[in-house]
């Protein structure tokens, strides 16, 4: 199993796609206008306490307060967790972590239990505890690993209290590299309490890493065979970074200097458009039907036109079987959260449901986000949940559709914006022009020539060629055309 990680640059914004054997399993976007914020560290205060959901609002300097538990402040856990009125009162300051991002209406999860994550660790300042990852499963490596972070932390003599999870890509590291990354986050943590003790509230503290060095911190892994980036900048920026903390990384690095677009490169831009559909097709000839509500997401499996060739059970298992392991991608691939409901088609043989659970499990054990198959419900459904902490692909490139009231979803004008100065690139690497011409839907236009004029100006400045635009009443806000003059 081998695996590159492609990192595509523009000044709008940054996009990672994660190609395992060849095909995309995983898509990561940041906009440069609306960064997410997991991770980040705030002095906030509190605004408001709710006793009878035993949570508390926070001001963190968000446009919506954020929210959190009581169970996110107290060090107790079960039902031995305090009161919220006991933890928290109006008006309090507040040190937070983000833990998840800001979706649809719904504000940023905090918690009061920082971590500082690198390479091959995460630091807890205020938790006294060493842990690993449950993927290390190897008893002797974890015992050596528990053994390397006791020695490293009697060495550096440090008093102060703190602890320790080590994270599954530690397996197989050398001792040097997780006493560098000691020394890494307990400076940093020494360089956030400085600030807190200055800093008004609300303000930030601490933000993570932008998409692309937080790529090489959380993704790369023994099967990273190479990791190309499209940026001059960037890949600079990815090498002193690297050297710093990932020394091993080095040589899987490479500046992809091409004319052609690197995701189009690989089909990656093709991948991106099919997993915005509802539905997926299989190899068999069968379908999923997938649907993202607020609640939940649902995956319908269908045989369409596969019949198999000896009997209507055979057809069942193999459909179900190609959909388990198709289920597995397009959840990381979408980055799909939240609870899970998927319908298999019913299976009479038991251990034909057996089999495809094993399946679903084990395609699921390379994904990054933390899952948890609960089993299967009396009416065949199985149930499962997906650690979501940032917005699903949909929901970053989407916005619902004012035809159809929230029913469908449309592209929003800034992503239809930055394709057509991708389609605009891509002619002009390919055709000599005197001028292109834009023909888009008003709203589109209208972004153009507001929030994207600087993005034009710079474009037309790098294909030494002037860009026009037109508006077409008749168009939809994802239609657009490129016209050469």
């Amino acid at each position: 199993m081998s695996e590159e990680i492609l990192i595509n640059i523009t000044p709008m914004e940054t996009r990672v796609a994660l190609v395992e054997n060849g095909v995309l399993q995983e898509v990561h976007i940041e906009r440069t206008l609306r960064r997410g914020i997991v991770g980040n560290i705030y002095k906030g205060k509190v605004v408001r306490v709710l006793p009878g959901m035993q949570a508390a609002f926070v001001d963190i300097g968000l446009e919506r307060a954020a929210f959190i538990h009581a169970s996110e402040v107290s060090d107790r856990e079960g039902q031995a967790v305090e009161a919220i009125t006991a933890l928290l009162h109006e008006g309090q300051g507040l040190v937070v972590q983000v833990t998840k991002d800001p979706i649809g209406t719904k504000g940023a999860r905090l918690t009061t239990h920082l971590s500082i994550p690198s390479r091959f660790l995460v630091y807890m300042p205020r938790t006294p505890h060493v842990g690993i990852s449950l993927k290390i499963e190897d008893e002797a490596e974890r015992d050596r690993l528990k053994q390397v972070v006791s020695a490293c932390v009697e060495t550096e003599g440090v008093d102060e209290a703190g602890g320790f999870i080590l994270r599954t890509a530690a397996e197989a590291a050398r001792e040097e590299e997780i006493r560098a990354d000691i020394r890494y986050v307990r400076r940093l943590w020494s360089q956030i309490s400085q600030q807190t003790q200055a800093a008004p509230a609300p303000s930030v503290i601490y933000e993570d890493l932008p998409l692309a060095l937080r790529t090489l911190r959380d993704l790369v892994c023994p099967r990273t065979e190479k990791i190309r980036v499209d940026s001059r900048e960037t890949f600079q920026k990815v090498e002193i970074f690297v050297q710093e903390l990932m020394p091993a990384v080095q040589s899987l690095l490479e500046h992809y200097p091409g004319e052609r677009p690197i995701f189009d490169l690989y089909g990656i831009e093709d991948e991106i458009h099919k997993a915005l559909e509802r539905r997926v097709m299989l190899k068999s000839g069968g379908h999923l039907v997938i649907d993202q509500t607020e609640a939940m997401t649902t995956i319908d499996v269908n045989t369409g036109a596969f019949v198999g060739h000896r009997n209507l059970e055979e057809t069942i298992f193999k459909t179900n079987l190609e959909s388990a392991m198709a289920i597995a991608r397009q959840l990381r691939l979408r980055n799909l959260g939240g609870i899970i409901i998927i319908d298999f088609i019913d299976m009479v043989d038991e251990d034909h449901q057996r089999q495809v659970l094993r399946t679903l499990e084990k395609q699921l054990e390379r994904d990054h986000a933390k899952t948890n198959i609960i089993g299967i419900t009396e009416l065949g459904l199985v149930q499962m949940t997906r650690k979501r902490t940032r917005e699903s692909l949909e929901q970053i490139l989407c916005e619902p559709c004012p035809c159809c009231t929230g029913r469908g979803i449309q592209k929003t004008p800034e992503s239809v914006c930055y394709e057509i100065f991708r389609e605009i690139l891509r002619e002009a690497r390919a055709y000599q022009a005197g001028a292109y011409t834009v023909l888009a839907s008003q709203a589109v236009i209208d972004r153009l020539l507001d929030e994207e004029s600087g993005n034009v100006a710079d474009l037309e400045i790098f294909i030494e060629r002037p860009i026009r635009f037109q508006v077409e009443t008749v168009y939809t806000q994802e239609q657009y055309d490129v016209v050469l003059m």
